[in-house]
C-alpha cells in the first residue's frame, strides 16, 4: 500500500506543479500570437506538449493511484470527501487548462492574460486547500 501511496503524491506533484506552470506558459507562448501565424503554431506548442505529455498522464495516475489506496484503506470519511471534491475541482481546472490551449491556438484571446492570472490562482488555492485537508485529517483516517 506504501508504494501506491508513494506513486498517488509523486504523480500528485508533477501534475500540480505542470498545472502551476501552464497559465504562465500560455500567457507567454500566445501573448503574440494575433502577429504570428496560427497555422505554424497550431499543434506545435509547447503548452499543448506538456499538457498532453505530462500534466494528463500525471493526472491520470494520480487519480489511478489515488484510488487504489482509497480501495485498499477502505476510507469514507468526511475529509476524503471533502479533499475528493476538491480534486474535482482540481480536475475541472485541468480541463479548462486544455480548452484555453485549444482556443487560444484558434482563435486568439484578447482576455488571454487575466483568464491565464485567474486559472492559476484559482487552481494554487484548490491546491492549498487540499493540502491542508489532508495534513489536518482526525488520526483515526490516517493512511499509514
Amino acid at each position: 500500500m506504501i508504494w501506491f501511496l508513494t506513486l498517488h503524491i509523486a504523480a500528485l506533484l508533477i501534475w500540480c506543479a505542470t498545472l502551476l506552470y501552464l497559465p504562465p506558459l500560455i500567457a507567454g507562448n500566445y501573448s503574440g500570437a494575433m502577429a504570428v501565424d496560427r497555422q505554424s503554431q497550431h499543434h506545435n506548442s509547447i503548452a499543448r506538449f506538456v499538457f498532453t505529455h505530462v500534466a494528463t498522464p500525471a493526472a491520470l495516475l494520480a487519480i489511478i493511484a489515488g484510488t487504489i489506496v482509497f480501495l485498499i484503506n477502505r476510507t469514507l470519511e468526511s475529509w476524503l470527501i471533502a479533499k475528493l471534491t476538491l480534486v474535482t475541482g482540481l480536475v475541472i481546472g485541468h480541463t479548462l487548462t486544455g480548452v484555453l490551449i485549444l482556443r487560444v491556438e484558434r482563435e486568439g484571446d484578447r482576455w488571454l492574460a487575466w483568464r491565464c492570472w485567474l486559472l492559476e490562482a484559482v487552481m494554487a488555492i484548490l491546491m492549498v486547500l487540499i493540502i491542508w485537508i489532508v495534513l489536518d485529517k482526525p488520526e483515526h483516517g490516517a493512511l499509514l
